[in-house]
This record gives structure tokens, C-alpha cells and sequence, in this order.
């Protein structure tokens, strides 16, 4: 479904991503890790084309930069790390913005685009909220409500950039579990940036380690989430033991002990 080949990112006249390549298979999940200032979130928003890049970036075939802006929101959606959350809109009001690419231009949206709206919120257990404004949710409320305008796109590609930003565990394990049980019934393929490597590991399908604008390395979470790697690029003491599964989880330990 995805397919990244040599992308290079300058901004402000400094290289930022340096000949990055991944493929990403359709209905797999991707988790995108790596220190502070690696690329991460730029390497998502040149994937979505909201950046000028090298290289190219093939989705479902076709180049994103070469898509006019509604084909490439017909097919992927983008939810930022911070996005703009006007505190007085309602939560039903911002999750039809997602319809946008569907709506004629100087036309309002069909009962069709409504239906799809309510439907999404359901899926979310947010429809007792559709009329709260924004500025009254929690910040788990929030983390789904704008998981929920991306889903109201419809596109086959979701990209999240850190959706677990300032969550409590309990919120991150929720929306992450959402966010795979959508996957897995709407056969989407989902690309994240994470902080929590140990999260990574649990639900994504492969991962790819960015460090100083390169890919240092990319494959399943047990063969990239090793002691040596993360030691390297991350400058920490860790143990990594799996889990009932095999999946990886990483343990901070303090030097010398």
C-alpha cells in the first residue's frame, strides 16, 4: 500500500531526512521510533505531501505529490500531534470536517456524509458527546475525537502522529487498542510515530528506527527493539525481555546496576 523510496527532507536549508526507504503492506500497522529530532513527524507529513521532499512517496501506486489535495484525502488520512481543536466547536461538528474531500465546493454535506459522521462516533463511544464542545472533553475524549474525523474520511491509509501524547496508561492502551480493532475491521494500513517503545513493540507489525535523518533500522519489533540498537541510538541502559507472546519490552536500568 505504501511504498517510501530515498526520501530526503530539508528544512530551513538543513537536511532533516536523508535517503529514507520503507514499505509498508496493506491492512499492516507501522510504528515509526526514534529519538528526539530524528525526522519522525517529518517523515509523516512528507508522506501525506504537506512537505516538499526528494525521493518518492507511492501510495496504493501513485505518487502523493502528484495528487491534487482532495484524491490525496480520499486516500489517507492525517492526524497531527497537535492539532487545532477549536475549544467551542462541538465534537459532531469537528468529526464531519473529515468529510471535506466528499463535499462539492459551496455545497453542504448529504445526509450520507451525516450518517457516515454518526456511524464513526458510534464505533468510538462518542455519540453521547456530539454536542459537547471540544473545550469540555478529557484529554482522552480528545485523542478519539480526532481519531474520529481521520476515520470520517474513509481513506484506506491512516497516519497518527505520537496518539498517545500526554495520555495516562490506561487512555494509550485504550486508543491503541481502538485504533487496532479499526484496523483489523476496515482492513486499514495505519503508520504511527511513538515515544513508548514498548508500546510499539506490542502492536505494531514492523517498525522502522529513525536516527539523525536515517533509517537505522526497520523489521519486526524483535529484531529492531534489541540492547544493542537501542543503545546505540537512544544513549540509554535498557534490558529487553518478551513478553507471553514474544514481543519485546523495553525496562530502563539505571548505569551500573
Amino acid at each position: 500500500m505504501i511504498e517510501v523510496r530515498g526520501l530526503g527532507v530539508s528544512l530551513g536549508g538543513r537536511p532533516v531526512l536523508r535517503e529514507v526507504g520503507v514499505t509498508v503492506a496493506a491492512g499492516s500497522w507501522l510504528a515509526v521510533i526514534g529519538p528526539n529530532g530524528a525526522g519522525k513527524s517529518t517523515l509523516l507529513k512528507a508522506m501525506i505531501g504537506l512537505l516538499p521532499h526528494e525521493g518518492s512517496v507511492l501510495v496504493g501506486g501513485g505518487e502523493v505529490r502528484r495528487m491534487k489535495p482532495r484524491e490525496r484525502a480520499r486516500l489517507i488520512a492525517y492526524a497531527p500531534q497537535n492539532p487545532v481543536l477549536p475549544a467551542d466547536m462541538t465534537v459532531a461538528d469537528y468529526a464531519i470536517l473529515g468529510r471535506t474531500p466528499y463535499i462539492p465546493y459551496l455545497a453542504r454535506e448529504s445526509a450520507h456524509d451525516r450518517e457516515v459522521t454518526r456511524s464513526v462516533l458510534s464505533r468510538l463511544d462518542l455519540t453521547e458527546f456530539s454536542e459537547r464542545p471540544l473545550g469540555h472533553l478529557s484529554g482522552g475524549e480528545r485523542q478519539r475525537v480526532v481519531l474520529a474525523r481521520a476515520l470520517t474520511q474513509q481513506a484506506p491509509v491512516l497516519l497518527l502522529d505520537e496518539p498517545t501524547t500526554a495520555l495516562d496508561l490506561g487512555h494509550q492502551q485504550q486508543v491503541l487498542e481502538l485504533v487496532d480493532r479499526l484496523r483489523l475491521d476496515d482492513t486499514l494500513t495505519v503508520v504511527t510515530t511513538l515515544h513508548d517503545l514498548s508500546l510499539a513493540g506490542q502492536y505494531a507489525d514492523t517498525l522502522l528506527l529513525l536516527s539523525q535523518g536515517h533509517a537505522a533500522a526497520s523489521g519486526p519489533p524483535q529484531n529492531v527493539l534489541t540492547k544493542p540498537l537501542l543503545t546505540r541510538h537512544f544513549d540509554a541502559h535498557v534490558q529487553v525481555t518478551p513478553d507471553d507472546y514474544g514481543r519485546p519490552v523495553i525496562h530502563l536500568i539505571r548505569p551500573g546496576e
